[in-house]
């Protein structure tokens, strides 16, 4: 260890507190013979502690001296001058409650610091995670989805606008083996509030809807893709604006979309 670090490694002050073992202080005995830049450091602690603790003695002014004499009767009798003693524990428990205090701050701004990071950790792992569901969530539903468009199994039926909506349209994948019905309501236009989509299948000779299912929870579904009722037969399907819960049979003036298969 280099004079540079031996300094600032702190055992100068413990050695001016007292703090060492008499192995370490002869230690720092030595090194401060050999090293003149050690021997000046401990003089500049001795100083400042000196001057730490002079600013708590206590001062009495020369009048206040003089009546403390005329009290005691001492006034014509010859004072015995005492030189002042250094009372170095007193300096040396001022300087230690001072390094003390700052130590004690410090490890708490420590303590707040790290809980402040760790909280801060927390909240952004927490957040993390409920992304990381969101886009599992979405991946599933995005495979989904491809899986039902590329299965060849599925007959497409097209349904376009019609008059209360021409703008409108639909696509039904039926897959006639397993009965299967999925929905894809892209095209249709948000459902007013208390108002639901509802899925026929229809034959056509004579008319005979039947219904399949209801395009419910409209705005949380972001594929807008919907699994309803099997169809065992259907020559056609068509879906209807109807009040929440559905109707029995399909209001025709609502009819936004018809396709035949």
């Amino acid at each position: 260890m280099d004079t540079k670090e031996y300094i600032e490694s702190g055992i100068l002050e413990l050695y001016v507190y007292g703090l060492l073992s008499e192995t370490e202080n002869l230690e720092v005995s030595f090194m401060s013979k050999s090293s003149p830049e050690i021997n000046e450091e401990i003089i500049a602690i001795e100083k400042s502690i000196v001057a730490l603790s002079s600013s708590f003695s206590p001062f009495h002014s020369v009048a206040n001296f003089e009546k403390i004499k005329e009290k005691l009767e001492l006034k014509h009798a010859k004072v015995v001058e005492m030189k002042p003693t250094t009372n170095w524990s007193q300096y040396i428990g001022w300087a230690a409650a001072v390094l003390l205090l700052a130590g004690i701050g410090f490890q708490y701004m420590q303590i707040d610091q790290n809980n402040s990071q760790v909280a801060n950790a927390t909240i952004k792992k927490t957040k993390l995670e409920k992304e990381l569901k969101i886009l599992i969530l979405k991946n599933k539903s995005s495979e989904t989805t491809l899986a039902i468009v590329r299965d060849i199994k599925n007959t497409v039926v097209s349904l376009g606008g019609q008059a209360v909506a021409p703008e409108s349209f639909a696509k039904v994948y039926w897959n006639q083996e397993t009965k299967v019905v999925y929905i894809d309501a892209a095209g249709l236009p948000k459902p007013p509030e208390g108002m639901v989509y509802q899925v026929w299948a229809l034959k056509l000779n004579p008319l005979t809807p039947t219904s399949i299912g209801l395009l419910e929870k409209y705005d949380s579904n972001e594929q807008k893709l919907f699994t309803v009722n099997n169809a065992e037969e259907a020559e056609a399907f068509g879906i209807t604006l109807e009040p929440a819960g559905g109707s029995v049979s399909p209001t025709m003036e609502q009819l936004y979309t018809l396709g035949k298969v």
